[in-house]
């Protein structure tokens, strides 16, 4: 149990933790306050350029949602792995928590592109 206890005594790996959980809290509010309630079924989902005309797909607000449970997933298994290798190799651990941090705010850029498509 020494591992967990320096972990969160380490002030890089608090500042990442505190920076991802930031991140997802965002994501799922940006998403929840952009989305509109009033209209179901009218999403765009997914963008494939190579099918021409009907290259927006529209989906349901579920589908928007799912973001969310990304985010936190993200989050949570990123938390995870740092702890599980921080006692073997800490350079790796941070790197782990810092590409959490990428995903998540390419988690943010994508949801909010496909909301202005909206």
């Amino acid at each position: 149990m020494a591992a967990p206890k320096k972990f969160f005594q380490d002030h890089v790996v608090l500042l990442l933790l505190s920076i991802n959980a930031f991140l997802a809290l965002f994501a799922a509010i940006e998403i929840l306050i952009r989305i509109n309630s009033g209209r179901s079924g009218a999403y765009i989902v997914k963008y494939h350029p190579t099918l021409g005309i009907s290259a927006y797909q529209t989906g349901s607000v579920i589908e928007i949602l799912s973001f969310i449970g990304f985010a936190f997933i993200v989050l949570a298994v990123h938390s995870i792995l740092a702890i599980r290798i921080y006692r073997v190799n800490r350079p790796t651990a941070i790197a782990i928590l810092s590409l959490g941090s990428l995903l998540l705010v390419l988690t943010i850029i994508v949801s909010n592109a496909l909301l202005e498509l909206h």
